[in-house]
């Protein structure tokens, strides 16, 4: 097959990790792979990515919504698309889930496909709501599937009158169970937490996420205090790169706390950083099934999480986490200390982390699933569709 995935951004994130996951598997599977980004990206991922299949940065995708970018950025896709002929169009993200599948349907790509990563239409203003719901309304009377992350992603679609219940498949987002199950402490223990060498361990609190505002880092820092007010060695690190990193930055030189909190970038061994902490934490305002939660559990380590569509299906306060109102960062906050403070319980929900059934997240499930929706859509073609994609396929066989 010859397919395209096309990102909104390229940055060390969730969506990211699981769209370059299905790009690598689908290469190593003799598949033709072209992904496509906007214009915000890590340049060092990019060129690691570039060493396995093409990358073409298109330039007028832009995150904001902008009537002059975003009529630039379906031209230009649609006439890539038309030079390419491929047979699957898999879009990520919700700006490039509008764009990619527009142009996708103006270049008559037979295999439309969308990534259910968000719900943009999720706690934004009523203006928002309506303008993102005519958009996936549009756009999901072409998209042959969509891939949910969640059960209950595929739930509020299908409530929301986006696509129908045959067109929606849940696939949960996938990665290497095994490398944070057996993960050992990084070495520069000490660097990390900004303790003497041989210093003992203080309680350290997590947040692995990517610096962008709807994650609430700000928000979480400014509640931090409180947790530092009841254990007052602990160390919160913050693992991530983004958008939002001076906006960090500023939260953290003006908190009274500031001492306590560690801004260490992105790190290379995510696995590493869950082993050494004690608790870990999210607080996302809007997301889909966060993938580093899951990581957080098959690393042992229970997890604060701000309610999220799609949690229940893995975290269970009392069970291996808690759940906190999604419009309450000081909740997380408390539970955070209320956790650091309470060992036993701390140790229960650990113990009930490990002990969390995690196979349905393994990478090949994923990889080996996404493929099968592909081959089913494609399947399900009929008439100069069908021809079409069989024309495509018979020339990159014949390469």
């Amino acid at each position: 097959m010859k397919i395209v995935h096309v990102l909104t951004r390229l940055y060390r994130a969730g969506s990211e990790e699981n769209t370059l996951a299905c790009c690598f598997a689908q290469v190593k599977h003799g598949h033709e792979v072209l992904l496509v980004h906007g214009n915000e990206y890590d340049a060092t991922l990019q060129a690691a990515v570039a060493k396995t299949m093409r990358v073409v940065n298109l330039h007028p995708l832009v995150h904001p919504i902008s009537p002059s970018s975003d009529a630039a950025a379906i031209r230009q896709l649609n006439r890539l698309l038309c030079e390419w002929h491929p047979d699957i169009v898999h879009t990520h993200q919700s700006k490039a889930g509008i764009i990619g599948r527009l142009a996708a349907k103006q270049a008559r790509v037979p295999g439309i496909i969308h990534g259910v990563h968000i719900l943009p239409f999720l706690h934004v203003g009523r203006a928002q709501k309506l303008m993102f719901l005519a958009a996936e309304r549009l756009t999901a009377k072409f998209t042959r599937a969509f891939i949910d992350v969640s059960q209950s992603m595929r739930d509020i679609c299908i409530a929301h009158r986006i696509g129908g219940p045959d067109q929606h498949h849940v696939v949960h987002s996938g990665f290497d169970l095994m490398r944070f199950s057996h993960a050992r402490q990084p070495r520069e223990v000490s660097a990390l937490l900004g303790i003497a060498p041989g210093a003992p361990k203080p309680p350290v609190v997590l947040m692995l996420a990517a610096l962008e505002p709807r994650k609430r880092h700000v928000e979480f820092i400014e509640a931090f205090a409180q947790v530092v007010d009841r254990i007052p060695d602990v160390r919160l690190l913050l693992a991530g790169e983004g958008p939002a990193r001076r906006d960090v930055e500023a939260a953290i030189a003006r908190s009274p706390v500031a001492s306590n909190i560690r801004l260490i970038g992105y790190h290379s061994e995510p696995e590493q950083l869950i082993n050494l902490a004690d608790v870990c934490v999210l607080t996302s305002m809007r997301e889909g099934l966060p993938r580093v939660v899951m990581q957080y559990l098959a690393g042992g380590r229970p997890c604060v999480v701000s309610e999220l569509p799609g949690l229940e299906e893995v975290v269970w306060s009392g069970v291996n986490g808690v759940v906190t109102p999604a419009h309450d960062v000081g909740a997380a906050a408390a539970a955070v200390a209320n956790l650091l403070e309470n060992k036993a319980l701390c140790a229960q929900l650990a113990e009930g982390a490990k002990r969390t059934d995690l196979r349905s997240w393994g990478l090949d499930r994923m990889c080996d699933s996404v493929e099968s929706i592909y081959e089913s859509v494609l399947g399900s073609l009929q008439g100069p569709c069908l021809s079409g994609a069989k024309a495509n396929r018979a020339q990159w066989h014949a390469q």
